[in-house]
């Protein structure tokens, strides 16, 4: 059973940096492609970050040049590197992989951003 599992999230002040880990386990193919979103109360979920199959990474307008998604091959793990956080930018991060047809989506790490 292919899990992915977030950790990382917290509370930081303005200005301040988080990263986010999206562990994966359980698959015997490589996880290619990734994506990194997120969920404020009372809004759709939204794609922040991804790198899609054989893809370069794309973000969305609001948080260029402020996060980038990245991974270590050899821990089977992706990354979301958050700096200059905003309060905007307070939410429920999940990732998300697609494996042979089937999505697979993390637990969700909140992140708070206090003013």
């Amino acid at each position: 059973q292919v899990q992915l599992v977030e950790s990382g999230g917290g509370l930081v002040q303005a200005g301040g940096s988080l990263r986010l880990s999206c562990t994966v386990s359980g698959s015997r193919f490589s996880i290619n492609n990734m994506g990194w979103y997120r969920q404020a109360p009372g809004k759709q979920c939204e794609l922040v970050a991804a790198i899609p199959s054989g893809g370069s990474a794309n973000y969305a307008d609001s948080v260029k040049g402020r996060f980038t998604i990245s991974r270590d091959n050899a821990k089977n793990t992706w990354y979301l590197q958050m700096n200059s956080l905003k309060p905007e930018d307070t939410a429920v991060y999940y990732c998300k992989s697609r494996l042979l047809g089937v999505e697979y989506w993390g637990q969700g790490t909140q992140v708070t951003v206090s003013s």
